[in-house]
């Protein structure tokens, strides 16, 4: 059964980091995060490839957040530097086939984790 577990959420100060953890029972060619604010549709983060270790961003993460991927433990991570109020969102790992900010190309979602960053 394929099956993506977030982990690494939590409550922060701004200007602090978390970072977050997901855990895949499945390789495609990409994985993803995405987050979702309260009131507000679901919006890409970043991606990364399993095997080039090209990467994407959205541009308001950009130099803040770093994503990597570890091949032996099947993991992919976000670490999420000088937090803002703004990033308050549960936060989701996903697959899909290839490097995309496009939500629909993911087929597989984990659960999701909450981050709270408190002012």
């Amino acid at each position: 059964q394929e099956q993506l577990v977030e982990s690494g959420g939590g409550l922060v100060q701004a200007g602090g980091s978390l970072r977050l953890s997901c855990a895949a029972s499945l390789r495609t060619g990409a994985m993803g995060w995405f987050r979702q604010a309260p009131g507000k549709e679901r919006e890409f983060v970043a991606a990364i490839t399993w095997t080039t270790l090209s990467t994407s961003y959205a541009d308001s993460v950009k130099g803040r957040f770093t994503i990597s991927r570890s091949n032996a433990k099947n993991t992919v991570y976000l670490q999420m530097n000088r937090l803002k109020p703004e990033d308050t969102a549960v936060y989701y790992c996903a697959a899909s086939a290839g490097l995309t900010p496009s939500e629909k190309e993911y087929k597989y979602w984990g659960q999701g984790t909450q981050v709270t960053v408190s002012s």
